[in-house]
């Protein structure tokens, strides 16, 4: 059984696969200190339980291909069934991308696309070092923290190739504010700029 918030078809609107056709699978609970800045704030909560199966059907009815297993913290549900719904999606033929702050372990078995988003919490890194091995490509949410973020960076030997910087904000208008500091920052980086495109389209809308 998952614990499970909402399972819903979109298009990716951050990070490596931007842009694409997704399926959306949102787990629900997460790991505390949890970020005040938040928008799906509401899986930290119980959601409701749904067995493999149900889920498995769901997830393929939409027909496509890539999925995007996020929360909350998604890893919290691997000895849970995650391990098994990964690999009845991947036998299927389809793409599993993972959505995970890297506050616990990237399991060492998974066989998807960790895009793992560390977070600077109560002045310190919430992040478990193992996932520096573990993790395709790292995502950070940027304010006005740039230092920190590129200190992190330089520290731990994240090659800029491999490092997204989003631009903190849950409305359109916060992204947009944004925009001209984010995108310098990473010109001057070597960094990828990704903004929300979701946000952009929708606003502040839930389950897009």
């Amino acid at each position: 059984m998952l614990d499970v918030t909402e399972i819903f078809n979109s298009l990716q609107g951050e990070g490596p696969f931007s842009g694409q056709p997704a399926v959306f699978v949102r787990l629900s609970g997460c790991i505390e200190p949890l970020c005040p800045w938040c928008d799906t704030m509401y899986a930290c909560d119980t959601g409701y339980s749904m067995n493999l199966d149900d889920a498995y059907r769901k997830i393929v009815s939409f027909d496509t291909n890539l999925i995007v297993i996020t929360g909350g913290e998604p890893f919290l549900q691997w000895r849970n069934g995650l391990k098994q719904l990964e690999k009845n999606l991947l036998d299927q033929g389809c793409r599993v991308q993972y959505e995970t702050s890297g506050k616990i372990e990237i399991p060492s078995d998974t066989k998807g696309f960790s895009v793992c988003s560390p977070k600077y919490l109560d002045d310190r890194w919430v992040f478990d070092k193992i996932n520096l091995k573990r993790a395709q490509v790292f995502k950070f949410v940027v304010d006005n923290d740039f230092d920190i973020i590129k200190a992190f960076t330089q520290r731990h030997d994240i090659s800029p190739e491999l490092v997204f910087i989003m631009p903190k904000g849950i409305s359109r208008k916060e992204q947009l504010d944004k925009f001209e500091d984010t995108w310098s920052f990473c010109l001057e980086n070597g960094f990828h700029f990704s903004p929300r495109l979701h946000v952009l389209t929708f606003n502040n809308k839930r389950g897009v």
